[in-house]
């Protein structure tokens, strides 16, 4: 569970905002959900700058309930022979959070972001992926390709990766797109290269929403890519470079070294990636409540 962002658009570390109606987190819906579908550990990805607050607030629930370990993100986690360049802030972005729980996992995993809110039904198709896997399965992985209709934000524009697939839904390419909304002619597009063109796709084009299935083989390519991307000239000159997820996949896609199956979903998302996401986002939880689906008080 990755967990060491800010959230520079919303305002603050939204991962720890209490959304529903008795204060639970987006995490908390994602761990309800997670727990239900059939998964069994929980490791989360954080900062260690905010270790006490998060234990107290969020890890200290799921003790005693399953297995929880907490892992850190940090710049300086590099490989031998590598330095933090001068004047890098930011970190190493999403596939590198997730190379920091390589201690803590030896099974097939999930990957998701903790402030979205994903929906049952994903977890579902997930797990139901990952537990058919036979034993000692490699370079078989996995996403959930939501539907990216079910995921704008009316805000504002939201990133997403686009994804291209063959016929039988395994992944092709995933292109980052970083403005995508909803047109008043009710056309879901994105903004093209030039900045300028905006090109309009299906609502059912799947995207991700960076919820992915690995098995543990998926580490020692991550390591071994990373100093790839580290000795880049375009790393070195861009201090704010990031090694996404979507960039080791793609790499393990055309290469052959791995399939990813796109799984869809009829799960909606939503998030608060702007502030004012934040009484719609509290409003669809409470209604999800008052249906039943989840129950007053989770845990």
């Amino acid at each position: 569970m990755l967990a060491a962002g800010m959230g520079s658009r919303y305002g603050g570390l939204k991962q720890m905002d209490g959304l529903g109606p008795n204060g639970e987190t987006i995490m908390d819906y994602s761990i309800y959900d997670a727990i239900h579908a059939g998964f069994g550990k929980l490791v989360f990805v954080i900062r260690k700058d905010f270790e006490q607050d998060f234990r107290e607030k969020i890890v200290s629930k799921y003790e005693g309930h399953l297995p929880v370990e907490v892992v850190f993100q940090s710049l300086d986690k590099l490989p031998e022979g590598f330095s933090v360049p001068e004047g890098r802030t930011k970190p190493w972005g999403t596939n590198h959070a997730v190379m920091m729980a390589e201690g803590a996992i030896n099974e097939p995993f999930a990957v998701i972001n903790c402030d979205d809110f994903y929906g049952r039904d994903s977890y579902n198709v997930m797990a139901k992926f990952l537990s058919n896997l036979p034993e000692g399965s490699i370079g078989k992985y996995a996403m959930v390709g939501f539907r990216v209709g079910n995921t704008l934000s009316e805000s504002g524009t939201v990133s997403r990766g686009v994804c291209a697939t063959d016929n039988d839904r395994y992944l092709q390419s995933v292109v980052e797109r970083t403005k995508i909304e909803r047109k008043d002619d009710g056309v879901v597009k994105f903004l093209d290269d030039d900045d300028t063109t905006w090109v309009g796709i299906p609502d059912t084009t799947p995207v991700s929403m960076n919820f992915w299935g690995f098995t543990p083989d998926y580490f020692a390519h991550s390591n071994e890519y990373f100093k790839y991307f580290l000795s880049q000239e375009s790393t070195k000159q861009n201090i704010k470079a990031e090694f996404f997820i979507p960039l080791m996949v793609d790499k393990l896609i055309k290469d052959g070294t791995a399939s990813v199956k796109v799984l869809d979903t009829t799960s909606k998302w939503f998030g608060v990636t702007y502030p004012e996401d934040r009484p719609d986002t509290v409003a669809k939880i409470q209604k999800l409540v008052d249906e039943g689906v989840y129950p007053e008080k989770l845990f």
